[in-house]
């Protein structure tokens, strides 16, 4: 038997090396597509996240800074008006993210119906995202003022007698989460409209064979399968509730007194000061705030989505 005939060699051989050289580069080649956006990943967030850490513990101005380790996260903690900032900032959220959902989930049943001018309607709730909030902000502080806005005129005539909406402590806080609800309800409704058509008509004409009417469609077909979008808007609103900051400063600044406050604008007021370090601070401790209410509702929310 000659060397020839000796049988298949088993070792690693020019074509298997090829092969995964092949493989590297193909399995390779996707993630060269993720470098683009890890680079605005990294430059636009990672790099200004490390250098706020860092910059709140120092006492900083546009020349130079000096360290002073966790002084600044202990004097913004003591803040007289941090506490009733932080209980705003969480009555804010849970106000117009519950309200987003109620009103999204109803508008969007409304506008997959056979309405004939749904899109048109669809439209109409749609435009106030498009509006800027600081516009937002200040047409409606020009409409609930006491005296002269068009609010208070039109509760007159039908002999109601209107509030300082904006001055009073009961209601300066309600007033501004009512209007941001108006603002971003159309974003929650699209969500909502985009969720309830991906349901399958099958489970539809399954209620209608049972004998089921229009409540029985909504509380066992369409409540249930459109948890998706309820999750999404949970999230994004109640996130974006945390961190309100412009329509707050537009309409109260805060106000009357400190009653409107929310974390942002306690940080932005000590900008405003000159405590750049402290405010710098502020913002590093309502991302943390932000991070520990956010995780544990996304994971939350996450299984009950798993589950429905």
């Amino acid at each position: 038997m000659t060397k020839q005939d000796a049988g298949p060699r088993t070792g690693p051989g020019p074509a298997s090396g090829h092969a995964r050289a092949n493989v590297r580069r193909k399995s390779a080649y996707p993630y060269a597509l993720y470098l683009p956006a890890g680079i605005v990943f990294l430059v636009i967030f990672l790099v200004p996240t490390v250098m706020a850490f860092y910059f709140a513990l120092t006492r900083w101005t546009l020349f130079d800074s000096t360290f002073v380790g966790l002084d600044n996260f202990r004097d913004f903690l003591a803040e007289q008006n941090l506490r009733i900032g932080f209980a705003n900032t969480i009555i804010y959220a849970v106000v117009t993210s519950g309200l987003k959902v109620v009103l999204g989930l109803l508008l969007g049943v409304l506008l997959t119906s056979r309405l004939r001018l749904r899109g048109f309607l669809r439209s109409v709730v749609f435009f106030p995202t498009l509006v800027s909030t600081v516009a937002v902000g200040i047409t409606f502080a020009m409409l609930l003022k006491p005296q002269t806005g068009l609010v208070n005129q039109a509760l007159a005539l039908v002999g109601v007698d209107g509030r300082d909406w904006l001055g009073d402590a009961a209601t300066a806080l309600l007033s501004v989460a009512l209007v941001d609800v108006w603002k971003g309800v159309g974003l929650a409704t699209v969500i909502y409209i985009a969720g309830i058509m991906s349901i399958p008509t099958e489970y539809y004409q399954a209620v209608a064979v049972d004998g089921g009417g229009a409540w029985h469609r909504f509380r066992h077909v369409t409540l249930p399968l459109s948890w998706p979008a309820t999750y999404s808007v949970i999230i994004l609103s109640f996130i974006g509730g945390l961190r309100s900051f412009d329509l707050i400063w537009t309409m109260t600044r805060g106000g009357p007194g400190f009653t409107s406050d929310t974390i942002a604008s306690i940080i932005y007021k000590q900008y405003q000061a000159g405590f750049f370090g402290l405010s710098t601070a502020g913002n590093v401790i309502l991302f943390i705030v932000v991070t520990a209410i956010a995780v544990p509702l996304n994971y939350w929310l996450g299984k009950r989505q798993v589950a429905a």
